[in-house]
């Protein structure tokens, strides 16, 4: 830490000037990722007064996540810095870049202060919820429609796409560690039989849509309020997938469920596909659009539940466990809503006591 602190003071005064001062460096909750950030007060005459340090020293180049094994090099330049300056130009606000030093494993970013979307409206009025939402949707736009038209190859996110390989893999990913993990045993072979077949149609479904920009990660706890605004953060995993697969990350994720209703959720779909016409997109057809929709939500949710508990269980981070069963009761939900997966829900429910 007294190494860290005293690297962190070299660059401050790098990019803020001699007179600059570290006058405090103070560390902040990590994300499930392996980098770790620091919040650095700042007196400089004229600077920003905090920071936000991005620490990776002891770990290497971070690539991207591990499933994303797409190139047969890795990049030669950082992910989140290629992607930063490709959305930057797009349009999408995303936090300022200070200064990077790579090969020292450091970073120093714009302070957007501690409140995400979701502390924004977890305890707000479906009026405040709807019109934080709608913002995020207008962000995503920006992301989906004008980085999309933007392309540029030398953006890493244009050179890797979620395809059925990488589908499955998250699918995998369930079995092994949501079902299959510590004293749980094998499935069934009927059980197995059913669920990958299941889970080879979504894929086979989803990889056949049209692909588009995504974040990835495009949920509220990514997604900054600042200035009355949200800003993107965390988007070093962008790649290619359908349009639905950031809406479902947003309005499907951990315990958005306590605000984003299906009434307000279906709200929130119409108004999306209406800003998307004035984009000047083609109409999507509604239902279509809603069933390719409630299966990127799906698969999303299955991929939580066996991330988290890959968390827990492997990484030592036990902090994510809390979300596994809100997760659980919206895949039986969802279940419910997609055409010809209801009958996955006894399945899971021999499983999952969350699953009824």
């Amino acid at each position: 830490m007294d190494e860290l602190k005293t690297t962190v003071a070299e660059k401050v005064a790098e990019v803020f000037g001699a007179e600059a001062r570290v006058t405090g460096l103070d560390a902040l909750a990590g994300d499930a990722s392996s980098r770790r950030y620091f919040r650095a007060g700042i007196d400089a005459p004229g600077g920003p007064g905090s920071a936000i340090v991005m620490s990776w020293s002891d770990l290497g180049l971070p690539v991207s996540s591990e499933e994303l094994a797409v190139f047969e090099k890795p990049p030669e330049e950082l992910p989140f810095l290629n992607v930063h300056r490709f959305l930057k130009a797009a349009g999408v606000r995303v936090p300022a870049v200070h200064g990077h030093w790579v090969e020292q494993g450091l970073m120093l970013l714009e302070d957007l202060g501690d409140v995400c979307l979701w502390d924004r409206v977890r305890v707000a009025p479906e009026a405040e919820v709807i019109r934080w939402y709608r913002k995020a949707l207008d962000e995503l736009l920006v992301l989906q429609v004008g980085g999309t038209r933007a392309r540029n190859d030398r953006c890493l996110a244009f050179r890797q796409a979620f395809d059925r390989r990488l589908y499955l893999w998250e699918f995998a990913h369930f079995i092994e560690y949501g079902l299959e993990t510590g004293d749980r045993g094998r499935l069934p072979a009927a059980e197995r039989r059913l669920l990958d077949e299941a889970f080879e149609n979504i894929s086979t479904h989803l990889s056949g849509r049209p692909r588009v920009l995504n974040h990835r990660d495009y949920h509220s706890w990514n997604l900054m309020v600042h200035n009355d605004a949200v800003v993107v953060i965390d988007f070093q995993d962008a790649l290619l997938a359908p349009a639905q697969y950031d809406l479902a990350s947003l309005l499907n994720d951990r315990e958005t469920d306590q605000v984003v209703t299906p009434a307000v959720e279906g709200r929130l779909l119409d108004y999306y596909l209406e800003r998307l016409e004035e984009w000047g997109e083609p109409r999507a057809g509604r239902d279509e659009f809603r069933e390719t929709y409630l299966l990127a939500a799906l698969q999303r949710d299955f991929k939580v539940v066996g991330r988290f508990r890959y968390l827990d269980r492997v990484k030592g981070k036990p902090g994510y466990k809390r979300y596994i069963a809100p997760t659980l009761r919206r895949i039986e939900r969802n279940l419910g809503r997609a055409p010809g997966l209801e009958h996955l829900i006894p399945v899971l429910a021999a499983h999952f006591e969350e699953i009824a």
